[in-house]
């Protein structure tokens, strides 16, 4: 996904049949641009978060953050593979990942912390909600997906906008990202072999993700101890210094 200054594309070169089927390219422009300006939104709460928890707690949750909004062309293709009208009307009102942010958490209970506490804001809604971390997909995929609503105040008034959120850990997108690529190589040879290959490499990365999330609980827990034992020494030290 590609940072926010590039999600208001350039139109210039839009093709025709493009424009037939989604309106003028100036049409297009600012529909494209009420995306932009729904994922600085979430964005910015994203990044709230972020400064808090590295300012005021132990640790970040959050990774990094990415983001895109669909090019024209992938409006399209979406429309018409989904079997919608097409028009950049209906794209509006059917297609909820025009906009996407991505976020990228160490851990998988972090994931479940960053929705909670973007869904508790109170400008956020969140229409549908798709775990493929406890239900993944039978090749493998996990992420938690979320389809939010968020306002956006323009000059002409209030637009709800919808923006997917996927949330996922450092080893799930580095495994997405290496599928994406493989699924989209026309040339590899073997494609069963490959797939059940990659479903044991996901397997095995969510098998990593728990042993992680142990043992950072077995770290954390050793230094609360450490801590704990810590303090206790202390009334010990006064006295002997005392005597």
């Amino acid at each position: 996904m590609d940072n926010v200054q590039k999600e208001v594309i350039t139109l210039s070169n839009l093709p025709v049949v493009t424009q037939q089927i989604l309106g003028t390219a100036e049409t297009i422009r600012a529909e494209l641009m009420h995306y932009s300006c729904a994922i600085r939104e979430v964005k910015t709460k994203l990044d709230v978060l972020s400064d808090e928890f590295s300012s005021q707690r132990k640790r970040n949750p959050i990774e990094f953050i990415t983001s895109r909004v669909k090019t024209p062309e992938s409006i399209v293709n979406k429309l018409r593979r989904k079997g919608f009208p097409m028009s950049m009307e209906s794209a509006v009102d059917n297609l909820y990942d025009i906009a996407g942010v991505r976020v990228i958490c160490s851990f998988v209970d972090d994931i479940y912390a960053v929705r909670d506490m973007l869904a508790n804001q109170d400008d956020v809604t969140v229409l549908m909600e798709k775990d493929y971390i406890r239900n993944p997909k039978p090749n493998g995929y996990r992420s938690l997906h979320l389809i939010i609503s968020i306002p956006v105040f323009f000059s002409t008034g209030r637009r709800d906008t919808y923006v997917e959120v996927q949330i996922r850990t450092i080893a799930m997108d580095f495994w997405a990202s290496l599928e994406h690529d493989l699924k989209y190589n026309k040339e590899v040879p073997d494609v069963d072999r490959i797939q059940r290959e990659l479903k044991k490499c996901a397997d095995d990365i969510a098998a990593t993700d728990q042993k992680m999330m142990r043992l950072r609980d077995e770290i954390d827990s050793m230094r609360q101890a450490e801590e704990l034992g810590i303090v206790k020494e202390f009334p010990d030290e006064r006295e002997d210094n005392v005597s």
